[in-house]
């Protein structure tokens, strides 16, 4: 199964401290009427690292019914243990996701045969495709091209989400291997796209997926000068999604749009005053979907 195009990395609503599941629905039937290729949820921007297991399960299982194959769904399910890993990337794919996003395990740094082992690990043991999800800048740790390419012999490896911040490594990826690479960065999309990269697991498709599906279907489709137009357009937006730890200014900007109750759980917490009303800024520019 070939992944590709938009990737919305969903966020996890919150209600009084529980997982807020009518606004879960609301968000997804947002996205599917966009359009999106597929939706991630519980990742980094899914504030993964504070829900329960229980949580956890469930959020995935509940997006996947939701969906009922309307777009694919790429499940959050990897750890800094292995074993969780596993535990997790099992239960999404008894619930019925289509791919599993695999995070670099994070704070005990593990070597490059570490992580080759890790992720071969449980793409021979799920029969479920796995994006390897490299973002040193989270993680600690980067994969390096050269344990991707090993990985991508493998036929449960379906691709990359490259979150290094670097546009040279899609060209480096690419080079050792024929793996597909999608962008983790909003403000890389068109340059990674236009070097090789196959799409985009996007923070701000919370709040402008139409937009973002429009972006990537430009790159895929070769339309450069449009798909650099529209960057130029959405480059303060893109930026602003980033103007403190993600996800907080994504679910700010999506409460201050009325699509969510803004709240994270700690050790996230609100932005600053002066953030926020830079945000409010932005947004006044941004169209509603």
């Amino acid at each position: 199964m070939k992944i590709q195009g938009l990737y919305t990395a969903l966020v996890t609503p919150f209600h009084n401290g529980a997982v807020d599941y009518d606004k879960l629905t609301r968000l997804v039937e947002m996205q599917v009427a966009a359009g999106v290729d597929g939706i991630s949820p519980v990742g980094t921007t899914g504030e993964s690292p504070t829900l329960s297991f229980e949580e956890h399960e469930r959020v995935i299982a509940t997006v996947v019914q939701l969906v009922n194959g309307r777009c694919k769904v790429l499940a959050g399910s990897g750890a800094n243990s292995t074993a969780e890993a596993l535990h997790l990337t099992r239960h999404a794919k008894a619930d019925g996701a289509d791919f599993s996003l695999q995070v670099a395990p994070y704070y005990n740094k593990p070597t490059q045969e570490g992580l080759y082992r890790h992720f071969a690990t449980i793409a021979d043991s799920c029969d479920i495709p796995i994006v390897i999800y490299n973002v040193p800048g989270r993680s600690g740790v980067a994969v390096s091209a050269e344990t991707i390419a090993r990985l991508a012999k493998n036929c449960n490896v379906a691709g990359v989400k490259e979150a290094s911040g670097s546009v040279d490594r899609v060209s480096e990826i690419l080079d050792l291997c024929d793996i597909p690479v999608l962008s983790g960065d909003d403000a890389l999309t068109v340059p990674m796209m236009s070097v090789g990269a196959v799409g985009v697991v996007s923070v701000a498709s919370n709040i402008i997926p139409k937009e973002m599906k429009q972006l990537v279907d430009l790159c895929n489709a070769g339309a450069f000068d449009q798909a650099r137009a529209m960057h130029r357009k959405l480059y303060k937006f893109f930026k602003a999604m980033f103007v403190e730890t993600n996800p907080i200014p994504v679910k700010a900007g999506m409460a201050i749009r009325g699509l969510i109750d803004e709240e994270y759980r700690l050790p996230l917490c609100p932005p600053s005053d002066k953030n926020r009303e830079f945000l409010r800024q932005i947004l006044a520019d941004i169209p509603v979907d």
